[in-house]
């Protein structure tokens, strides 16, 4: 199949760096093998310059990859091999079904034909890739492929920021999948079996994207638009700041008198009432699945107070978690900064581990 969207089942050298492309920040993770679990290698998180995105894409590579630069000098790392993402609007998938005596070229064949019915761009212009579910739950005669799509040049803009960072780019994953691969981690160390249904609110700077995990697969997801970018912007109006003085949370600062009362409580009712539509909008979805915990991640989920405030308003438990959780630590790793850092840390740690699938 040509054009493929880099294969992110498949398997990639290891170590590699996993690189997230937030509009706010580059989040980096490096990890390593520990007896039967994994190790925090190296990690940073470096903000980004302004005007490097527009209507969420970016529009300014060489700014993203001066931001890589500072971050890989941060954590490190001699790593050179990296996985990257696309997600948002930026990313079709869709689930098909298959004959499942089919074999992988006929099953490639017959994706290529189902794409047409999905993708509202020219064939030429789209980065196509698929990847074999398993039986369909209500037929063993049929197959369920997971196809995902995205424009080559999107996935042309990732192979040149690595370019440009003397990086080797092997894998490039979806923002969605990276998370629920992370997540895995999360759903270990909780105890939690796989056939039960969890619910993940990924909190970024513009956007917020829910999704509902079970069985190892992503069965819902939707992205909200909600996030940290308003809490900067309240304290920006608020206080007059810069952006960057307004990310006093984010650097463990103390906030300026009355944050709590007139910024802090009035952003965490805004962002509850965001949260309690988003899980209105899955409980009517077609994959609604009883769902007993809510995990927040993402930069915003750190939020002081939110996961509780959270909790009491759904009525069910509400946690912030994150991969890094319980995992070994290199002894370069500084463990305050990583403290502030981890719940930001999710997707390049899912793209991380695809360097061990």
């Amino acid at each position: 199949m040509s054009n493929i969207l880099g294969r992110f089942l498949g398997k990639a050298p290891v170590p590699l760096l996993g690189i997230d492309i937030g509009e706010s920040s580059i989040k980096l993770v490096q990890l390593g093998k520990s007896g039967s679990g994994y190790r925090l290698e190296a990690f940073a998180v470096e903000p980004m310059p302004e005007d490097t995105f527009s209507d969420g894409n970016i529009v300014a590579p060489d700014r993203v990859a001066e931001a890589i630069r500072r971050a890989i000098k941060q954590s490190r790392s001699k790593a050179r091999d990296c996985a990257m993402a696309v997600g948002g609007s930026a990313v079709i998938t869709k689930v098909v079904n298959v004959p499942a005596d089919l074999s992988e070229d006929d099953i490639e064949a017959q994706i290529e034909v189902e794409a047409g019915q999905y993708i509202p761009y020219p064939r030429e212009e789209v980065s196509l890739d698929f990847a074999v579910l398993g039986p369909a739950p209500r037929s063993s005669e049929v197959f369920e492929v997971l196809l995902s799509a995205t424009k080559t040049e999107h996935v042309d803009t990732l192979r040149e920021i690595a370019g440009l960072v003397d990086l080797n780019l092997r894998t490039v994953d979806i923002v969605s999948y990276a998370v629920a691969n992370a997540f895995e981690l999360v759903r270990t160390h909780a105890g939690i079996a796989a056939d039960e249904a969890i619910g993940v609110l990924d909190m970024g700077s513009s956007s917020s994207t829910l999704l509902v995990l079970r069985d190892g697969r992503v069965i819902y997801s939707r992205e909200h638009d909600f996030g940290g970018q308003q809490l900067i912007d309240d304290c920006m109006r608020r206080y007059g700041m810069t952006a960057h003085e307004a990310s006093f949370l984010q650097r463990g600062e103390e906030p300026p008198a009355g944050f709590e009362d007139e910024i802090l409580e009035p952003y965490r009712q805004g962002i509850i009432q965001q949260i309690g539509r988003a899980l209105q909008f899955y409980s009517s979805s077609n994959s609604y699945s009883a769902i007993n915990t809510l995990f927040l991640t993402g930069g915003a989920a750190a939020t002081p107070g939110l996961a509780e405030a959270v909790g009491d308003e759904v009525g069910m438990s509400c946690e912030v978690a994150g991969p890094i959780e319980g995992m070994r630590l290199a002894r370069s790793i500084d463990a305050a900064r990583l403290e502030r850092a981890r719940t930001a840390l999710t997707t390049a740690c899912g793209l991380a581990l695809r360097g061990f699938d």
